[in-house]
């Protein structure tokens, strides 16, 4: 599963693959700036989640009364 999700990134921009002719063979991946970017945004996204938890908690529970 890691590596078809490595290769959707790469497909996509957000990583580089070098691959180095060594026994046994050696990748790495690295960001680019595009996957950079989107760190960046996906930071943001996480911290706003982390700052309203209580608040989407509140709304779940609310929710699960009304719809049992």
């Amino acid at each position: 599963m890691l590596t078809i999700t490595l290769r959707v990134l790469e497909r996509d921009g957000f990583v580089k693959r070098t691959v180095y002719p060594t026994t046994p063979i050696r990748v790495e991946y690295e960001l680019t700036s595009l996957g950079e970017g989107f760190s960046l945004s996906v930071g943001q996204l996480g911290r706003w989640v982390f700052k309203n938890l209580d608040l989407i908690f509140e709304a779940r529970s609310s929710c699960d009364v009304r719809n049992p």
